[in-house]
């Protein structure tokens, strides 16, 4: 599946896998705002992984 965007830079992204085949990516501007998201469909039970800080050229911060 490719992505139709492109990830800015410094912004904190997580995906979300529906169906076990549809994935939505959301980002966050700042870390605490893209974890409290993150946390939050995480503790509704949806399938969840966290991706990281986009640098530019690759995901860094990458721990949950």
């Amino acid at each position: 599946m490719a992505k139709k965007f492109d990830y800015g830079e410094g912004v904190y992204y997580f995906n979300i896998t529906s169906m076990g085949y549809n994935c939505i990516t959301i980002h966050r501007k700042n870390r605490k705002e893209a974890m409290q998201t993150f946390e939050n469909y995480k503790n509704v039970g949806k399938d969840v992984e966290w991706l990281g800080q986009w640098d530019g050229k690759k995901f860094i911060d990458t721990k949950e």
